[in-house]
């Protein structure tokens, strides 16, 4: 039985990869991983050098060189570990909501300017609340 290629397989007979989905997270992981390992690999071989090149030219500046080289390899070795593929089109944000505004001074309710008449400047007598109760 043969297979075309119109159905997913190539002339072999052979399935065709024809999704567009992005890779595992697991395989994104072990790519990263490996990244990891590749760029802290050259950090010792880097020390051991310097050891070698000052043992023989008797030269501190090329040895300080060769180890200020190694110096920002962890420091990349761990952002390119950390980083991930770049957000797809397709997918979802995940903040959405407009800011809010949060005022710098804070202030309480006044009842005394939502209920006129009411205040120390009404026109009530003096020492009468206006709830009766007296003061």
């Amino acid at each position: 039985m043969r297979h075309g290629p119109e159905l997913g397989f190539d002339d072999e007979g052979r399935p065709v990869l024809i999704t567009a989905a992005a890779p595992s997270y697991e395989q994104q992981h072990r790519e990263r991983v490996r990244k990891y390992l590749l760029l802290m690999a050259f950090r010792v071989p880097a020390l051991i050098l310097a050891a070698v090149a000052y043992n023989l030219w008797h030269n501190g500046l090329i040895s300080l060189l060769i180890l200020l080289g190694s110096i920002p390899l962890p420091w990349m070795a761990v952002l390119i570990a950390n980083d991930r593929p770049p957000r797809s089109a397709e997918e979802p944000r995940r903040y959405e909501a407009a800011p809010t505004h949060t005022p710098l001074f804070p202030t309480g309710s006044r009842p005394e300017l939502e209920h006129p008449g009411t205040g120390p400047n009404s026109d009530e007598p003096p020492g009468e609340s206006p709830h009766g109760t007296g003061s």
